[in-house]
C-alpha cells in the first residue's frame, strides 16, 4: 500500500509540472517471480521512477518501454519469459523461472479516469474496491485496453464501456460469484483470449497502539515505514504527544473506559496493548473485544493475559480467544524495543494477511 501512496505523490507532483509519465502494472505472472500482480512502477519522460515491477531486474528494461510508450502514446503488453536457463539472452537476468507480463500505460493528466486517479479514489476512504484492467497477451503486439473501471461501495468508477458489453456482462458475472473481501488477486481468459485483472484493494492496515510509553516508540516507527497507519492511545497526555509520535495518524488521550469508543475499526484493523497498566487494559480490552477485530494484542507475559480475561469473564464480557494473540509477536528470539516491535508487526502482517508466520524455505509451491 506504501508503495501506491508514493506513485500516487510522485503522480501528483509530475502532474503540477505537466512531465510526462507512464505507468507499468504486473498484470499476470505464470511461474516464479519477485513480484506478483498488482506490483506497479510509475516512470517519467527523464527516467524516473516510483515503485517497483521487480527486484530490480525487469526496471531498466520496463524504462525503456516506458519512454516509448510515453512518446507513441499508447499502451503496450511486454512479456518477459525467464523459464529458459539462459535468461540472460533477454538482457535483464532475472534469475526467476517464470513469465511476467507487464502492462505499461500512457498517464493522461486530462483524463480525470486515467489510472492512478483510479487509485486515489481507491485509496480515498477504508472502503474496500476492486481495480478492473483489461489486456490480451494474443494480441500484445495491439494497443491494450488496459485499466479502465474501478468499483467501490456500489459505485462504478471509470468507463465501463470501454470494455465492451459481453466483456462486461462476463466480469459482472465474476464478481457476482465471489463476493469475498479478502486481498485477492483473479485472472481469466474470456471472449478471444482477452485476459481480466480483478485486483481487490483493501484499505491500509491501521494499527491502534495503546501505550505511548519507550517501547512503542520504534515500533510507530517502524509502522510508519511499512505504510501503516498508526493511531496511539494513552492516557498519560505528557507521552502521547505528537512530538514523541510525530508519524501516527490521531493521538487518543483519555480513560481506559472511554478512549475506545472513539476508535474508527474495520476488518483491516489490529489493537496492541502496551500499555504497562493492567487496569487500564482491563477497562480497553473489554470494549475491543465487542468490536470483532481480526487481531489484539496484550504485551507481556501469558499469566497476564488470562488473569485479564478471567477478570472479564468474571464481569460477564465474551471472550474469543481466537482473535486475542498474547503474548503477542512471533517467536525470533527478540530482545529490546526494536526487536519486540519487528516480532509484533511480523505477527500482525501474518495473520491479516492470513498466514502462518513459518520459514519460506520450508514451503514446497510458490512463495505467494
Amino acid at each position: 500500500m506504501k508503495e501506491f501512496q508514493a506513485i500516487i505523490s510522485a503522480y501528483e507532483q509530475y502532474k503540477l509540472t505537466q512531465k510526462k509519465t507512464a505507468l507499468a502494472t504486473v498484470v499476470q505472472v505464470d511461474g516464479s517471480a519477485y513480484r506478483r500482480p498488482g506490483a506497479r512502477m510509475l516512470v517519467s519522460e527523464d527516467g524516473e521512477l516510483t515503485g517497483a515491477i521487480s527486484g530490480g531486474c525487469l526496471e531498466g528494461d520496463a524504462l525503456r518501454k516506458a519512454q516509448t510508450v510515453i512518446f507513441q502514446q499508447k499502451s503496450m503488453l511486454v512479456t518477459y519469459d525467464t523459464t529458459d536457463e539462459d535468461d540472460q539472452k533477454f538482457g535483464v537476468g532475472l534469475g526467476c523461472n517464470g513469465i511476467i507480463h507487464v502492462l505499461i500505460e500512457p498517464i493522461d493528466y486530462q483524463n480525470p479516469i486515467n489510472p492512478i486517479e483510479l487509485l486515489k479514489i481507491a485509496l480515498s476512504n477504508r472502503a474496500f474496491s476492486r481495480l478492473i484492467t483489461v489486456f490480451s497477451v494474443k494480441y500484445s503486439k495491439q494497443e491494450q485496453v488496459g485499466t479502465k473501471v474501478l468499483l467501490k461501495e456500489n459505485r462504478t468508477f471509470g468507463d465501463k464501456h470501454k470494455l465492451g458489453d459481453p466483456l462486461w456482462e462476463r466480469v459482472q458475472e465474476e464478481l457476482d460469484s465471489n463476493q469475498s473481501t479478502h486481498h485477492i488477486i483473479e485472472k481469466y481468459d474470456m471472449l478471444d483470449d482477452i485476459q481480466v485483472f480483478i485486483e481487490s484493494i483493501k484499505p491500509t492496515i491501521r494499527l491502534f497502539l495503546f501505550g505511548a510509553g519507550n517501547d512503542t516508540i520504534p515500533l510507530a516507527k517502524m509502522a510508519d515505514i511499512l505504510g501503516l497507519e498508526v493511531v496511539v492511545i494513552d492516557g498519560r497526555k505528557n507521552l502521547a504527544t505528537p512530538l514523541r509520535f510525530p508519524s501516527a495518524l490521531k493521538i487518543i488521550t483519555g480513560s481506559g473506559d472511554e478512549v475506545v469508543r472513539q476508535l474508527e475499526t474495520d476488518s483491516n484493523s489490529a489493537a496492541l496493548l502496551m500499555t504497562h497498566n493492567f487496569d487500564y487494559e482491563a477497562l480497553v480490552l473489554a470494549d475491543l473485544l465487542l468490536l470483532s477485530l481480526p487481531y489484539v494484542g496484550i504485551l507481556g507475559p501469558k499469566k497476564k493475559s488470562e488473569k485479564l480475561l478471567d477478570r472479564l469473564e468474571k464481569n460477564g464480557t465474551a471472550v474469543n480467544q481466537d482473535t486475542i494473540y498474547s503474548p503477542m509477536g512471533l517467536d525470533i528470539g527478540a530482545e529490546g524495543s526494536e526487536e519486540i516491535a519487528l516480532s509484533i508487526l511480523a505477527e500482525v502482517k501474518a495473520v491479516l494477511a492470513k498466514k502462518q508466520g513459518t520459514f519460506l524455505r520450508n514451503k514446497t509451491g510458490p512463495i505467494h
